[in-house]
């Protein structure tokens, strides 16, 4: 077991679902781990009473330096990102779980020089994207000529910032809702498309604007999300693949991106200052 002044100091930036998760396996098997926590903020922090330690619930956001955490972890809105990123990766290894937000260019611009000047690692999640690790060596090398990312679901699983969906009705089947760059579909489903934001990071040499995505609403997907995603390189190669990630009705998050998010933070123990998609 790991003595207390050697574990890594966690903060959770948000309690829903996935940190709420992300809290209880800290509490079990972080030590272990090599983990501990060391704060965690929500919107609401009257959720927190009673199913966090008071001395761990940390209700202004502004003070979290206070806290000298080690890594902190964003799972909750990208305005987090947009208000905080900058002020948390200038202290901290940050893992940014709403990677969409990264799709505003001077955000993204700035995070990075953050990292350089602080040396500190922006670590991007892989979430429910399958072969991320393959696509950034396939753009580190220069052969990675195009990108494109379909994520399908049921129509109560998606959370628009328009009214697109406001008509649906079950039964109705599949029906397209988007289809462009990343860059323009990141603000219309900030909640939705971590997945193709991962996969931008990834591919930087196409970047949020040359990666291309669909969001299709189906109504046949009531107990799985499917993320497609199609990789084209040099002389005629490419790849497909498919992922069925298990999720209930109402689910903005597969089952199965929990151990993923889970995996992605104990690689979070510093990488330089650089972005890392783990």
């Amino acid at each position: 077991m790991a003595a207390e002044s050697s574990l890594l100091r966690i903060g959770v930036v948000g309690y829903g679902h996935l940190g709420q998760f992300l809290v209880e396996k800290i509490v079990k098997e972080g030590t272990a781990l090599g983990l501990t926590l060391g704060f965690v903020w929500n919107r609401n922090p009257d959720k927190l009473k009673g199913l966090i330690p008071d001395q761990l619930i940390l209700k202004d956001l502004s003070q979290f330096a206070d806290r000298s955490c080690d890594v902190i972890v964003e799972v909750c809105h990208p305005q987090i990102v947009q208000e905080f990123g900058p002020s948390f990766l200038s202290l901290s290894h940050f893992m940014v779980g709403s990677p969409s937000a990264l799709a505003d260019p001077d955000l993204n611009k700035k995070l990075r020089h953050v990292a350089q000047q602080s040396d500190k690692t922006l670590y991007v999640p892989s979430g429910a994207l399958w072969g991320g690790q393959d696509i950034q060596r396939l753009n580190d090398s220069g052969t990675l000529k195009a990108l494109f990312i379909r994520m399908s679901k049921h129509p109560s699983c998606f959370r628009l910032t328009g009214d697109v969906l406001s008509d649906w009705t079950e039964g109705e089947g599949r029906r397209v809702l988007f289809r462009g760059s990343v860059a323009d579909l990141c603000p219309q489903a900030p909640n939705n498309v971590n997945t193709m934001a991962a996969a931008a990071v990834a591919a930087g040499t196409l970047g949020f604007s040359g990666v291309q995505g669909e969001i299709v609403s189906d109504t046949a997907l009531s107990d799985y999300h499917v993320v497609e995603v199609e990789v084209t390189g040099p002389g005629g190669f490419s790849v497909h693949a498919v992922r069925r990630n298990p999720a209930k009705l109402g689910a903005v998050t597969g089952s199965a991106t929990y151990n993923s998010f889970w995996n992605s933070l104990l690689i979070c123990k510093g990488h330089g200052g650089r972005v890392h998609l783990c």
